[in-house]
């Protein structure tokens, strides 16, 4: 193209352009994680912040730029989860500040919105760590302000910017020692490198599908047990793609077979010269995907609940009843104090709700929940104050996020970064007190609880000075990997021993879904023999993907 101008229809179409090359590509930047496990979401969360943007944008007809930049704004920052998909988030607000005061825009308007952007992530985040997305976008900015006036077209102005965009991203494991150790650059840079590509593929008029279905997720609240839940044997719809490193015979065949129906049913397993489609229901999706990563790597993962599907009916009158409720409370006086919190697993929101949680968000490091969803959790709780307890540190920008786009009721974000952080902060909670002196108190709390998590690894990597092996067991702790080998009661107890000093009085053990109490108690016994002045406790959590979730205060 030769035009030195995009107005509102060109730029709409660039946007969702760049949102769909984000998504096409979302699996390969979720396996840039630097820790190899199960659940790195960067690409997820990052399309998912740009796909609630991108569904607004795409309903708009005709639209004009002040419309375009509300949809893209409004839509990402609700739509915003994860510290990437929230970076991203507010990347694209400060870009739409600009963009939304003109008609028509040519490149040193571009120059200024992107400066605009970059402007307003580095203020959204606390400590601004480079070597992130953050310095991707900035390094492409600065290129922008450079180039801005010189440049001969648009198209060449895009080239050059992402060129550059590239190149620092290339740099990042320079600037993280600790990308550079695992072999990967920054994944929430290689995301924005994959929006600046598509838009600029939109731009060019490439012939791209921009049709968006609008993209929500649910947050889960407490449901009525429907009587038919028995029924279901296996309640994990695992679905997943082997691509194969190593021949796959008709007995390793037979033998996968055999142990996947020894863990549960429905099993259709379709091999082919290079990889292998596998789907089974079962209680462990975590131990269907550990055995499957001893013949290759995996692509494609899908887990779903069954029990929940099962209940869809049940749930959605029960978010009727929700809604009623919360209507009628409304209608009620307000009262001084509510709690929400985010959980992962049955154990571990009946804990919150015996500590007098009003909403829990179904979320954690499996799926980060969005600003949106935090948004309806407040409208759901008739309190003048709440509490928010993110209880994963990926999930506190967004927490932050909702708090400062509600206006009629004082939000407290406590900032949580596990689990049993949050409930610790909740049992520290004094009713007599005021709502800043149970902030303070509450945040002082959490600062004593040290959390360690045991799951396994999906890939090869070195981390820590640490070689790590797919399908090694691997204890992680606040800040790095703890422990690595084959056994996980091993495992989970050779973390904790590093977790533990002199001011150590208290381990708590949660065991996960895919572990029995048996496991939990044979993990409890050895510590108990290396620590006997401690108190022990053990919970059911149920959380998935992580085998134990173990706090020591």
């Amino acid at each position: 193209m030769n035009t030195n101008t995009v107005d509102a229809k060109i730029l709409g179409r660039m946007f969702l352009s760049g949102a769909k090359n984000l998504e096409s590509k979302k699996e390969w930047i979720n396996e840039l994680n630097v820790f190899p496990v199960p659940d790195g979401d960067t690409g997820t969360n990052m399309t998912l912040t740009i796909m609630s943007a991108a569904s607004e944008v795409n309903a708009l007809s005709e639209p004009d730029m002040k419309k375009l930049a509300k949809a893209i704004s409004s839509g990402s920052l609700r739509g915003a989860r994860g510290n990437s998909g929230v970076i991203l988030s507010q990347l694209l607000r400060g870009f739409t500040k600009v963009i939304e005061q003109y008609e028509e825009i040519d490149a040193p308007i571009f120059a200024r919105a992107f400066e605009k952007a970059v402007e307003t992530a580095y203020k959204a985040v606390m400590k601004p760590k480079e070597g992130t997305i953050l310095t991707v976008a900035k390094g492409a900015a600065e290129k922008a302000a450079e180039i801005a006036e010189n440049s001969e077209s648009l198209e060449q102005f895009f080239t050059e910017v992402i060129q550059e965009a590239e190149i620092v991203l290339a740099k990042t494991p320079e600037l993280l020692p600790v990308l550079k150790e695992a072999g990967v650059v920054d994944s929430g840079g290689q995301g924005l490198v994959e929006v600046l590509k598509g838009a600029l593929d939109g731009y060019l008029g490439k012939e791209i599908d921009l049709n968006f279905e609008k993209t929500a997720s649910k947050p889960v609240v407490g449901t009525p047990k429907s009587s038919k839940e028995s029924d279901i044997k296996f309640g994990y719809c695992t679905e997943f793609i082997i691509m194969l490193d190593k021949e796959f015979t008709e007995k390793d065949e037979e033998a996968f077979k055999e142990y996947l129906m020894s863990i549960g049913d429905s099993l259709v397993v379709v091999a082919d010269e290079d990889i292998v489609k596998v789907h089974v229901h079962t209680n462990a999706p975590g131990e269907a995907i550990q055995k499957a990563l001893t013949y290759g790597q995996l692509s494609n993962m899908k887990i779903d609940n069954m029990r929940l599907e099962h209940h869809e009916k049940v749930i959605k009158e029960a978010e009727k009843l929700v809604a009623q409720q919360a209507a009628e409370k409304k209608a009620e006086p307000a009262k001084e104090v509510g709690f929400i919190s985010v959980s992962a697993g049955e154990g571990m929101g009946e804990i919150f709700r015996e500590l007098g949680a009003d909403y829990l968000i179904q979320g954690g490091q499996t799926m980060n929940p969005s600003t949106e969803d935090m948004l309806k959790a407040i409208d759901q709780v008739n309190a003048k104050n709440i509490f928010i307890l993110p209880n994963n540190k990926n999930i506190i920008l967004a927490a932050n996020q909702a708090r400062d786009l509600t206006e009629d009721k004082n939000i407290v974000v406590i900032p949580t970064k596990t689990i049993p952080q949050g409930i610790t902060a909740m049992i520290s909670y004094v009713p007599e007190k005021s709502v800043d002196e149970n902030a303070e108190e509450m945040t002082e709390s959490i600062g004593n609880v040290k959390t360690g998590q045991v799951t396994y690894a999906v890939r090869d990597t070195r981390i820590d000075e640490l070689d790590i092996h797919q399908g090694d067991i691997m204890g992680i702790g606040d800040n790095g990997i703890l422990a690595v080998g084959q056994d996980i009661q091993k495992v989970a107890v050779d973390m904790t021993c590093k977790m533990t000093d002199g001011d150590s009085e208290l381990i708590s053990v949660y065991y996960g879904a895919d572990v029995t109490e048996a496991d939990a108690e044979e993990v409890s016994s050895r510590l108990e023999e290396i620590y006997p002045d401690f108190d022990i406790e053990i919970n059911y959590g149920g959380q998935p993907i992580y085998y134990f979730v173990i706090s020591v205060e």
